[in-house]
């Protein structure tokens, strides 16, 4: 039987190609395997090769093999002109030795082709819940939230721990979703920028939630931020505020957190992008609910939704900064000289006025600009610290890099930040917690949402040289 099985194969164009194809996926399979194995670092895109792409082959080989045999026999019952056709299915008799050695055979096969297949699907599986399989596999679309990604506070953080979650209904939502998106990307069809909110993102108190709970915040922060002025001499500047953060259990719950007490539930009508906020529901612990609106609402539109910390907290990693922020940031740790005249002012001018088509050519551009700045106002500093200057082209050039991506539409100011308001964020139209927080939402009685900036967080001090609070802090 096993002779005759072998001989079927050859006889079978079909069967013999799925033959070599799965024979020949199987020992890429086990050959990249080994690979990875001994520490050669590929990329994502060897493990979507090893355990993504070569298995639909090795998978494929095998479903050709049986269809092979069967058009084969098929065709010789077709051709038997006379006499008993022959038989379209192999005769398993077990009392014969040759029989039971090609049915063992047959098992074995098929018990080693379960565990390369298993295997395959498992590491499968954990190669498409990398951070470098989300971000890097489709590079040209995920560049910018990759990229923002690895340096925001969530870097350690698996995209899917976030997008999916934990549970397989979310998992196989998410790689139908995913499906799509790959047509989308083979087809050139894809949205630029990628369009926000994601509205079929999973609740947060599914994600978010898992680590960040409502009744363990820290109370009050104090927040201190290092800023520049746009002087000659760079001055060192401070910002103090004192963040009412909230969520101390035990205590009756306030300040920012306050949105998502345990005990309240919040709901609202909104446009589709969430920036206009028409209906506002505060539903209490006893059940007694107020309803704020405002007068120009439309009353068919918009969509209701219960709030979460990602109605608030909508760029929690994937967070872009202006270059004024991202200098501010370069000149407190060092990596950009202060004492390069005007470079506070300057580089902020020079990246914010950068229009390129590739980061390379932003990066040359920016660099060549900022020369010319000290070579034309400043010729000795252009001499004498031309090693901070190239240094400090190189930061630009960096913030140029983190914070715009010309094929994709992308810069520092594309998405709106809802975690605080102009002009603490960087896009001007968002409005943040005012899109609430306005005055504009009242209930039928009249009473309306406050806007005093006491309800989450105190400012002790603005763009001081030597701020009262520090002193005391530090005395």
């Amino acid at each position: 039987m096993a002779r005759h099985f072998f001989a079927s194969l050859t006889r079978s164009p079909i069967s013999l190609a799925g033959t070599a194809l799965a024979v020949a996926a199987l020992t890429l399979m086990i050959f990249l395997f080994i690979v990875q194995v001994v520490g050669f670092e590929g990329g994502p895109y060897l493990g979507i090769l090893t355990f993504l792409v070569l298995p639909v082959f090795f998978v494929t080989g095998l479903l050709l093999i049986p269809v092979g045999i069967l058009r084969q026999r098929k065709k010789l019952a077709k051709s038997a002109a006379e006499g008993e056709k022959p038989s379209l299915f192999p005769v398993i008799d077990l009392n014969q030795e040759t029989t039971r050695k090609s049915v063992i055979i047959f098992m074995v096969l098929t018990l080693v082709n379960i565990i390369v297949l298993a295997g395959a699907t498992y590491k499968g599986v954990a190669v498409m819940e990398t951070n470098a399989f989300c971000g890097l596999a489709c590079h040209s679309v995920m560049q910018p939230e990759h990229t923002a990604h690895q340096r925001s506070p969530h870097s350690r953080v698996h995209c899917v721990d976030c997008h999916i979650g934990p549970g397989a209904d979310w998992f196989v939502k998410s790689k139908l979703d995913g499906a799509w998106q790959m047509v989308a990307v083979t087809l050139d069809i894809y949205p630029r920028p990628i369009e926000t909110p994601l509205h079929e993102l999973r609740p947060a108190r599914d994600t978010c939630e898992q680590c960040h709970w409502p009744t363990k915040f820290v109370g009050d922060k104090l927040k201190i931020e290092t800023v520049y002025d746009e002087d000659e001499n760079n001055t060192e500047l401070k910002n103090a505020i004192l963040l009412k953060v909230g969520g101390l259990e035990g205590r009756a719950s306030s300040g920012i957190h306050w949105h998502v007490n345990p005990d309240i539930e919040i709901r609202y009508r909104s446009d589709h992008e969430r920036m206009d906020i028409y209906d506002i529901e505060m539903i209490a612990a006893d059940g007694t609910t107020k309803t704020f609106v405002v007068d120009d609402a439309p009353e068919d539109q918009g969509e209701w939704r219960t709030m979460d910390c990602v109605d608030c907290h909508n760029r929690p990693t994937h967070i872009y900064r202006t270059p004024g922020e991202e200098l501010d940031r370069m000149l407190a740790n060092n990596k950009v000289s202060t004492e390069l005249p005007y470079i506070r002012r300057e580089g902020a001018r020079i990246v914010e006025e950068a229009d390129y088509e590739s980061h390379e050519a932003g990066r040359e551009g920016i660099a060549t600009s900022l020369r010319a700045f000290y070579r034309d106002n400043y010729p000795e500093v252009a001499v004498e610290q031309s090693a901070a200057i190239e240094t400090a082209a190189d930061a630009l050039g960096d913030i140029y890099s983190w914070n715009v991506f010309p094929h994709m539409n992308v810069r520092w100011d594309t998405y709106p930040d809802h975690s605080g308001h102009p002009p603490i964020r960087s896009r001007e139209n968002a409005p943040g917690c005012f899109r609430c927080h306005n005055r504009d939402h009242k209930t039928a009685e009249g009473e309306r949402i406050s806007r005093s900036c006491n309800l989450c967080h105190t400012v002790l001090a603005t763009r001081e040289e030597n701020p009262e609070i520090l002193e005391q802090l530090n005395p």
